[in-house]
């Protein structure tokens, strides 16, 4: 059974089609050392001749053999670009040398074999297979009107010879389409992973972007925080300098403190985009619930009464989690001191369920009073959204609206994973 023939591939795109059929580093310099090679092969068969008795009977043109052989060799350097039209040239050039008396057959017989490679190699399947049924076609009549043929044993038919010559050439040509189709899959694979490698890098710079929307919201959260608290501590500091220098000069102070606190947090966070890979290992620790009375002892020192109730056995959380319930309490109670008043009570209030984990942060305050900056007109709240979208990440949900008996109210869960 004939094998099925190698099918050329799908409307492959120009670059890499002319990548992959004119593999190699230096492809004329292959050419050249063929024709070089097929040139110096006929001019060696020629040689032979004039010294075997008998033979310049059939080619006594030698110096002709020379020049033929060699001009036919050197077409063989557009094997590439024009492979049909070349294996027809040379089987003609055979009969043609025939009938001339001019040696030929050693530069057309193995051209004739690297130009049936080159059908095989440079053409589609069409092309390639009309190529070789036409060099066959000439092969066979060039040999059966051949002087060579007819002076041949008469014990031995023709075609014996014609039959060895033709498995040759096909075996060239079949040669030719596997190597055509090894070099369209190694092209084929190349832009394949050309392909996962931009992926690899639009994949990585989406996971930057993200990390710097991450961080950009870290950054809000902290800035916001400890500029509230900074501007609340001022805000007293000024207005008990004359009547209490000893009690400005400790708001001074906690200002200090504060400031340090944010410089060094915002650091820390910003540091994140300058390490390079493999520098995680430095980051410091990111806050979480465990530092929830440090938080509510910082706004208690500005002057806003704070208490914090802590409802079950606290569970081991994940540092990404622990983290997003810190920032929404965080932000929660900055919101207290820029929106509520200073003399507004606040709850904090944490709830460690079986199945979830329950914030809130409430307050009793009727809108901004004396000692606390009016919220501007066009406030974004960004820091609700900034919530929203953390809590939203593990699973959660968020609520915050004013309350029905004066107030405002932010109230957080997020389900804990099952064990």
């Amino acid at each position: 059974m004939t094998p099925a023939l190698p099918e050329s591939p799908p409307t492959a795109p120009v670059a890499a089609e002319r990548s992959a059929l004119h593999a190699g580093r230096w492809p004329w310099l292959t050419d050249a050392a063929i024709a070089v090679a097929v040139a110096a092969a006929n001019c060696a068969l020629v040689t032979l001749s004039r010294e075997t008795p008998g033979m310049e009977a059939v080619w006594p043109n030698h110096t002709a053999g020379y020049v033929a052989g060699t001009l036919l060799a050197l077409g063989l350097l557009a094997r590439r670009r024009l492979p049909f039209t070349l294996l027809v040239l040379l089987t003609l050039s055979g009969l043609a040398g025939d009938f001339a008396g001019v040696l030929v057959w050693g530069a057309s017989s193995l051209g004739i074999t690297a130009a049936s490679y080159s059908v095989g190699r440079y053409l589609p399947l069409v092309r390639s297979l009309a190529g070789l049924g036409a060099g066959t076609a000439v092969n066979i009549a060039a040999t059966a009107l051949s002087p060579a043929t007819a002076a041949g044993d008469p014990g031995e038919p023709w075609w014996v010879n014609q039959a060895f010559y033709l498995g040759w050439l096909l075996a060239s040509w079949w040669v030719g389409r596997l190597v055509r189709m090894r070099s369209f899959h190694m092209v084929e694979l190349a832009t394949r992973a050309e392909r996962l490698e931009r992926a690899r890098d639009a994949h990585t710079r989406a996971v930057l972007a993200e990390e710097r929307g991450r961080i950009a919201r870290e950054l809000h959260d902290v800035v916001a925080h400890h500029v509230s608290v900074m501007t609340v501590q001022a805000t007293a500091g000024r207005r008990v300098i004359e009547r209490s220098p000893e009690r400005a000069r400790q708001t001074l102070v906690e200002i200090e403190e504060t400031g340090r606190q944010a410089m060094a947090e915002m650091r820390r966070i910003v540091d994140v985009l300058r390490e390079p890979e493999g520098g995680g290992a430095a980051r410091g620790p990111q806050p979480g619930l465990a530092g929830l009375a440090d938080l509510v002892q910082q706004i208690r020192d500005t002057g806003t009464p704070v208490e914090l109730v802590a409802e079950g056995a606290p569970a081991e959380l994940a540092p990404g989690l622990d983290l997003t319930l810190y920032r929404v309490v965080q932000e929660s109670l900055t919101n207290v001191l820029k929106h509520a008043g200073r003399d507004a009570r606040a709850t904090v209030s944490v709830r460690y369920g079986p199945a979830a984990v329950d914030v809130a942060v409430t307050d009793e305050g009727a809108g901004p009073g004396e000692g606390a900056p009016p919220p501007p007109a066009d406030e974004p709240g960004h820091g609700l959204v900034g919530m929203r979208e953390r809590v939203a990440l593990y699973g959660g949900e968020l609520r915050a609206g004013p309350r029905s008996g004066g107030g405002f109210e932010v109230r957080a869960r997020i389900p804990l994973p099952p064990s």
